[in-house]
């Protein structure tokens, strides 16, 4: 099987890594590579439609008995690729395409703010009969990226319109899907240099985001009595739920007020998290640098454990993605708060 939303996620890793470290020519050639992949066996025409390009799951590429579709998700992911290849090599994806590859996500967004998740030319067209937690998120960032480029107020309008939708959906709940999407997506408009420029409900995406972040704090394991878990998120001891809540963590420290109190409490869960990260990072043999499904198999014989630690040592590739971006996040956060330091010494 193959699947295009972790090749465009991979993509997505992969351009931050070079962009920390520019000098690395083989890995700009292989993002590069990959970039075009996706470009040339995912991307198409939706329908009729000549505005409109999508990223596609084919049923002959993803092997998955399941009929050709357009998920949200992957068309989100796809723009978040492309985008960021577009920030070394301007015109790697013509700004047409880009436009059109939104004006996708903006055809599935319903007019609450919500998604159609998924586009099946065979049931029909537009569904939300199945869905990710994440495609919202993803498809928002990926609008948000593409107004950084073209700022017609159209992107950061409906990417808004997303965010918001979820703060109100899930204000109040006690039990909240954990989804770092929609952080790293917030974490994007707070940035966004139009940002005075739009109707937005400020002190509503920063709520959700410290309802999101409480909620991760409470599921991170500390002082366990199986010591190689201490840091991580989940009693399996598995990799990436670790990493994503990681990378969601680390966008929201890049806005959320310095003198809140649940800053300190994310900075001391990122410090420990990490440190579980690189502990189950595989240091030798050719897999050297990857990130197995867990950092270990499980002491128990039942069944659904068995079949658990068969897949224990597993690498994938966005097992490794969600991991390398959790570790640039952290990094890029480490320098910054040196560079505050410097100046307060100053």
């Amino acid at each position: 099987r193959y699947n295009f939303i972790r090749h465009a996620g991979a993509i997505y890793a992969m351009s931050q890594y070079y962009e920390l470290y520019p000098e690395d020519d083989e890995m700009r050639s292989a993002i590069e590579r990959a970039g075009k992949y996706l470009r040339d066996e995912a991307i198409g025409p939706v329908s009729s439609n000549k505005d409109m390009l999508a990223v596609w799951s084919k049923p002959e590429i993803n092997n998955s008995g399941k009929p050709l579709q357009a998920k949200l998700g992957g068309t989100g992911l796809g723009l978040i690729a492309l985008l960021s290849i577009e920030k070394f090599h301007p015109g790697f994806t013509s700004l047409s395409d880009l436009q059109k590859l939104g004006n996708f996500i903006v055809y599935m967004q319903k007019e609450d703010g919500s998604f159609n998740s998924t586009y099946i030319p065979d049931e029909g067209g537009r569904s939300d009969k199945w869905g990710s937690i994440y495609y919202p998120g993803e498809a928002a960032l990926g609008l948000l990226m593409l107004d950084e480029v073209d700022p017609t107020g159209l992107w950061i309008e409906r990417a808004i319109k997303a965010l918001e939708y979820l703060a109100k959906n899930w204000r109040g709940k006690s039990s909240v899907p954990v989804d770092h999407w929609t952080l790293l997506a917030t974490s994007k408009l707070m940035v966004n240099k139009n940002i005075d420029k739009v109707n937005i409900n400020i002190e509503l995406l920063i709520n959700h985001t410290l309802q999101l972040c409480e909620i991760i704090l409470n599921e991170q394991k500390i002082n366990t009595l199986d010591s190689k878990l201490d840091g991580g998120f989940m009693f399996d001891g598995r990799i990436t739920p670790t990493s994503i809540r990681l990378e969601g963590l680390l966008s929201a420290l890049s806005f959320l007020p310095g003198d809140d109190i649940i800053v300190k409490e994310i900075e001391d869960a990122v410090h420990r998290g990490i440190s579980f990260l690189l502990r189950a990072q595989v240091k030798q043999s050719s897999f050297a640098g990857g990130f197995p499904r867990a950092i270990g198999k499980i002491d128990m014989n039942t069944p659904t454990i068995i079949k658990f630690n068969r897949r224990a040592t597993e690498v994938r590739i966005d097992y490794v993605q969600h991991a390398l971006s959790a570790m640039i996040g952290y990094i890029q956060y480490i320098s910054k708060e040196k560079k505050k330091t410097t100046l307060l010494n100053l």
